[in-house]
């Protein structure tokens, strides 16, 4: 998969150590190329107000690029997931 510095992505795994779901929706903020290894990415996921929530860097494997089959959609954390 190869996308664009500051595309948008899809996360396709939970990350629950990010307070990330497989679904949310991040920015490709850089793009990790190690001869041998998988393609790897940082990807910044941000609240609805722009406030980021988390920068992760994973395999490219982790995420894909949106389609016009995609929909937006909210979802809150919980008290529990502490915000």
């Amino acid at each position: 998969m190869n996308i664009d510095l500051y595309q948008d992505v899809i996360l396709t795994v939970n990350m629950p150590e990010h307070g990330l779901s497989a679904g949310d929706v991040g920015t490709l903020v850089e793009r990790h190329v190690v001869p041998g290894w998988e393609l790897g990415y940082s990807v910044e996921f941000f609240d609805m107000t722009g406030g980021t929530v988390a920068v992760v860097t994973a395999p490219a494997s982790q995420f894909r690029a949106p389609t016009s089959a995609d929909r937006p959609s909210a979802r809150s954390l919980t008290a529990a997931s502490g915000s």
